[in-house]
């Protein structure tokens, strides 16, 4: 061994092979099992099933456990026997949901009778192969691709599912992923811990759940710690996740779901810098205001101080009075004998009485609307804003068109990539900024019905048309002007209505998406109403055609809800009661918030 050898692997001490002997010979294996969930409602899908070394040993960190094993020689016999005490240990503890088993791909095609083996103590443990997820880990250098395809063929063949361990952390998993087609992939923790903070992690999850919808594959987060990064896995659209913020790797296969982490169903509970909500506020430039009784040629001498200096405003004890724009009082003023006339004259003879006023709180989109629709000139000499009547500083059409295009960008970086519509960013802060304006509103919450049999039997490519065409509907019966459509993600949309007709336009919604429906069904299933799919237990059921629920609740008393979880919540519940009714319906919650 050269000695750059011996520096990146230096010999074990010579009692460790004695010690892996006796720990292989006496099976001093512990399994330990970590929950994988459903982000959409904080359900079960399973457990990993994990492996530990005696505590009082050496060899208790699985990493230095494995690694022992590969450098002495002993990997595939320490495989095995992981295995099986896995599977064991699941079975004898009654674990629920699905078991995902970790499996060494070079095991798969060195290890004569590995899928026996596997299946016999699989058996022997009173499972089925359709319970128990072959977890691929790290493939193994100059692996014959060609051998493991065949391989994993002969796993699904037997009813297991499979999945890619650590994807993102080597070329390999990538690899794997486009030969093998995996049910599962899961992401590797580096690209989950701090996406909340990382705008190129957030668009690896987002690039990875958008392959993976098309490849019909579901998606693993790996190491999800806390909120603020569970939220940003599930505005990605990424449908399963694990880490500690569930649970930690304990003996026993238990779950205790944290309703908390769930509560907003999916109504992003991110950060939002101060100063962030799309209102006038962010147009204010302080100038000083001039008196009126101020002089023309005062005036005239602050704008050729200034160049940059496009209007003065004129207030009275707090009160604006006008503008006084430059380009209409320099033109003016210019004239034969005007300076000398009327230079010590008050500036009020300038001043434009019907200058815009602007409150602080109105929103950039209605300051867009209305501005829009007036003399073109407040573009050019800008606009007065104030708070509750009293002067706070100008704002110009520049300003307001260079923010509009920030908040554009901004929108079209948390928008869903599937339908365009707002993600769970700008959805919170809409609901918020309604709320801290005091505007009543009616929060819709929808939910599509019988979705997942239909992408298990159509593929996710058909189901992503059904996305789109609820999308498309929601667009055709709400009115921009007034109304506000957001994609929380997956199935799951919301409407924050203004429109004093919400309710006729709900139901029109309604009855066209009935009337579109059944043509993305097989004229089969069309003519029998539904399909034939497994649901979460295994079981084969009849499912009706997808229908639309809607629980909406009317925001009439703003000040009652404290933030935007308050208004998701309450949407959650009355989502839930309109999913209490077969077909397409609406359900209203009047109640007040207390």
């Amino acid at each position: 061994m050269d000695s750059l050898t011996e520096i990146m692997c230096p010999p074990y001490p010579a009692d460790v092979l004695p010690e892996l002997e006796r720990l292989l010979q006496e099976r001093r294996l512990a399994a330990r099992f970590q929950p994988v969930i459903t982000l959409e409602d904080g359900g079960l899908l399973g457990f990993e099933g994990l492996i530990r070394g005696p505590s009082d040993s050496s060899l208790h960190a699985p990493l230095v456990l494995f690694d022992a094993a590969r450098r002495l020689g002993r990997l595939s016999e320490l495989e095995y026997l992981c295995r099986e005490t896995v599977i064991a240990a699941f079975a004898a503890q009654g674990g629920q949901g699905k078991l995902l088993l970790n499996v060494d791909p070079g095991a798969m095609v060195v290890q004569p009778g590995d899928q026996s083996r596997t299946l016999a103590w699989i058996e022997q443990a009173g499972l089925s192969p359709r319970e128990v997820v072959i977890e691929l880990t790290e493939a193994t250098p100059g692996l014959d691709y060609a051998q493991l395809r065949h391989a994993v063929a002969h796993y699904r063949s037997l009813g297991f599912a499979i999945a890619i361990d650590d994807l993102g952390e080597g070329f390999s998993s990538l690899r794997l992923w486009s030969e093998l087609e995996p049910d599962f992939v899961k992401i590797d923790k580096h690209f989950v811990q701090g996406a909340h903070a990382d705008p190129i992690k957030w668009q690896f999850l987002e690039s990875i759940a958008r392959i993976a919808r098309n490849s019909r594959t579901q998606v693993i987060a790996e190491g999800i710690e806390t909120p603020a990064e569970l939220a940003v896995v599930r505005e990605c659209g990424i449908p399963l996740g694990q880490g500690y913020l569930f649970g930690r790797p304990e003996p026993r296969p238990e779950y205790r779901p944290e309703p908390e982490h769930f509560r907003s169903e999916q109504v992003l509970d991110a950060s939002v810098p101060a100063g962030a909500e799309a209102s006038v506020a962010s147009l204010v430039h302080y100038v000083a205001p001039l008196a009126p009784e101020t002089t023309n040629e005062e005036v005239f001498a602050r704008f050729e101080r200034d160049p940059e200096l496009y209007a003065q405003p004129v207030v009275a004890d707090g009160v604006p009075l006008g503008l006084i724009a430059r380009n209409h009082f320099m033109d003016a003023y210019a004239r034969p004998y005007r300076r000398e006339l009327y230079g010590h004259r008050p500036c009020t003879m300038y001043l434009d009485r019907h200058a815009l006023v602007i409150d602080r709180r109105m929103s950039l989109q209605q300051l867009s609307d209305l501005i829009t629709q007036l003399d073109p000139k407040h573009l050019v000499q800008g606009f007065i804003i104030t708070d509750s009547g009293r002067y706070l500083g100008l704002g110009n059409g520049h300003a307001l068109l260079r923010e509009i295009t920030r908040l554009q960008l901004e929108a079209a970086r948390h928008a869903n990539p599937l339908t365009n519509l707002p993600g769970n960013v700008p959805i919170q802060r809409e609901i918020d900024a309604r709320l801290k304006r005091g505007e009543p509103f009616v929060a819709a919450y929808l939910d599509l019905d019988h979705f997942k049999p239909y992408n298990d039997i159509y593929g996710f490519r058909r189901g992503d048309d059904i996305l789109r065409l609820v999308g498309e509907l929601l667009r055709e019966h709400t009115d921009p002007a007034r109304d506000f459509v957001g994609h929380i993600g997956g199935d799951d949309f919301i409407v924050l209505w203004g429109s004093p007709d919400w309710q006729e336009r709900t139901e029109a919604l309604l009855r066209t998406f009935d009337a579109r429906i059944p043509e993305f069904y097989h004229p089969e299933d069309r003519a029998r109403g539904g399909i034939e799919a497994e649901d979460r237990q295994g079981r084969t059921v009849f499912f009706p055609l997808c229908a639309l629920s809607v629980g909406a609740v009317v925001i009439d008393e703003p000040q009652r809800y404290e933030s935007h979880h308050a208004v998701a919540e309450a949407a959650s519940v009355a989502k839930k009661m309109a999913k209490k009714t077969p077909g397409s319906s609406l359900f209203v919650e009047r109640r007040r918030q207390k």
